[in-house]
Parts: C-alpha cells; structure tokens; sequence
C-alpha cells in the first residue's frame, strides 16, 4: 500500500479514535499531498508516489520545528506545545533518521573520496552526503560531523 494511501486510511483510524490532534494531523497533511499534486500539474485525485509523500511529510516536520523555536522566542508556549503535539503523528510516517555516530564513517570515507581537509570543502562535502544520504539522515546531523572532522 502506497503512504498516500495509507494515510488516508490513517484519517478513518483517527477519526474512529476521536483523536482531535491526529486527525487535524493527517488531515492537514492530506491536504498537502492535494497541492502538491496541483503544484506539479497533475489531478488532485491522484496518489503521490511514496518518495514525493515522504518529501511533503518531511516539510511538514521541518516547518513544526521551526515553528516550535519561532513561538519559544516569541514567548507563546501555548503554540509550541501544540506544534510539539503534532510533531510525533507525523514522525512516524519518516523512515529511521541515522545517528551521528552511523553518519560519521560515511562521511570520513567521502572526504577521502573527495580529498576534503579543511573547511574550504565543508559546503562541497556537505552537498555530496546529502545526495547520497537523501532521506535517511537529518541534515543537521551531516553538517554537525562535517564540521566536527574538519575542523
């Protein structure tokens, strides 16, 4: 079963559940899946294939922890908390991020790879890593090992 499907059957579940939070969730991703598809031309009663719902519930994530840190600097601790609610339902439709301790290895033998020694090839290194690590590593974590091995 697709993800787009199965979040869809995800929305019933919630529903049954009464669980206001999920099903605010789902629906709102649901409805991202529908203009991400009208963004790329396509119907909006089509399915998304697994790796362009992955990147939609990515950017889902991305947005709630930064909405998070925006209304904790911003003194409302009533948003966060409901951002922080929302964040774990759409967590586990994300595959298993790796661990800076799984992305180090990778990343000392992609800078033997690319000869990188020093700080210069921090960006060139980091664009490499992502393409191979797509979707399986945070960012964040890439950048934060790079940067420690280089320095």
């Amino acid at each position: 079963m697709r993800l787009h499907e199965k979040i869809k059957e995800e929305l019933k579940d919630a529903m049954r559940a009464k669980d206001p939070v999920r099903v605010s969730v789902v629906r709102g991703l649901l409805a991202a899946f529908v203009n991400e598809l009208v963004a790329k031309k396509r119907k909006p009663d089509e399915k998304l294939a697994d790796d362009e719902a992955l990147a939609v519930i990515q950017r889902a994530v991305k947005q709630r922890k930064d909405s998070i840190e925006q209304f904790e600097k911003g003194g409302r601790k009533d948003l966060a908390d409901n951002e922080r609610a929302e964040l774990p339902h759409l967590e586990k439709y994300l595959p298993k991020m790796m661990s800076r301790e799984e992305i180090r290895p990778i990343v000392e033998a992609k800078m033997k790879e690319l000869g990188a020694t020093d700080k210069s090839k921090a960006g060139q290194l980091t664009g490499a890593l992502m393409k191979d690590l797509k979707g399986k590593a945070d960012g964040a974590d890439v950048k934060a090992v790079v940067d420690a091995l280089l320095s």
